[in-house]
């Protein structure tokens, strides 16, 4: 039987001023968002803050996640445009600091990371001072590909685990959480100037003790920046929500995350990679 969400969970309707607006401008510039197409809970939030997280490389991933709803599909062409695309959003929507992440790309020889250099190079370009945080896939471990991406040096560099090693051949199948680690050290070995991020979802069947565990192997890598969230199930053919994690629990992880050694740790039912990301960055 489905667990009921307990009242932490039942999100507030807010006030939608700018809404619209933000979505008017997305869809005129061609832009998919993560907020939208993962379903995130805080979509109304941020638009109302006019702020969103660009997705870009298509909508269609060549993974299949148990836990995401960002569609599977062929993969569309990558657009040469985009960079411009979302620079100008940017410019429009007066951001101080945007998040870009991306659909994982197999297809393409270098996963995507061109791209990923193009953006931050035109979102730099036509936004001077501009803070830019890039969420990337793993690009299969290929570290020239990695290159690309820190030459455009962005001010952070997310990477993100999702969950405990043990549930990877069931919530991750073709993702492999060594080489995700991996990828996060190198950045480290590469330019140690580039801040590292990592977000991780609990209720999907950890331990605590995992978690933790978890937390100290970033901690090894030389990660700075920690997210920890509910997964909220996007729908029944995705994995199941094992458990709803209550505030309290949240508030122990933070401080463990913090006695730990990570610079800004942020914990709690609503916290998304992305969410809020340029207070995270400020509070460093």
């Amino acid at each position: 039987m489905e667990q009921r969400k307990p009242e932490w969970l039942k999100i507030k309707i807010r006030a939608n001023e700018g809404k619209s607006g933000v979505e008017h401008l997305l869809q005129e510039l061609a832009l998919p968002t993560v907020c939208k197409e993962a379903r995130c809970p805080n979509l109304m939030e941020c638009y109302s803050r006019r702020t969103a997280t660009f997705l870009i490389l298509g909508r269609n991933c060549t993974r299949h996640c148990r836990f995401c709803s960002v569609q599977k599909g062929p993969p569309e062409p990558v657009a040469p445009d985009e960079p411009q695309r979302v620079a100008e959003a940017v410019a429009r929507l007066q951001l101080s600091h945007v998040v870009v992440t991306s659909v994982t790309r197999d297809d393409l020889p270098d996963g995507g990371a061109g791209q990923f250099a193009a953006v931050v190079t035109a979102v730099r370009r036509l936004n001077p001072g501009v803070t830019v945080e890039v969420l990337i896939p793993d690009f299969q471990g290929d570290q020239a590909a990695l290159q690309k991406v820190l030459a455009a040096r962005p001010d952070v560099l997310n990477h993100n685990l999702e969950t405990v090693p043990r549930l990877y051949p069931n919530v991750r199948p073709e993702a492999d959480y060594r080489r995700s680690l991996n990828l996060l050290a190198q950045v480290k070995a590469l330019d140690p100037g580039i801040l590292t991020k990592s977000g991780l979802m609990v209720g999907l069947g950890e331990t605590e003790d995992e978690l933790t565990a978890v937390m100290k192997d970033l901690r090894a890598t030389g990660c700075d920046l920690l997210t920890i969230g509910q997964y909220l199930a996007p729908s029944r053919a995705h994995h199941r929500v094992a458990a709803y994690v209550t505030p309290a629990q949240f508030a122990r992880y933070e401080q463990t995350g913090r006695e730990l050694g990570f610079r800004h740790v942020a914990a709690g039912p609503f916290v998304r990679s992305s969410y809020r990301a340029a207070e995270a960055f400020s509070a460093y």
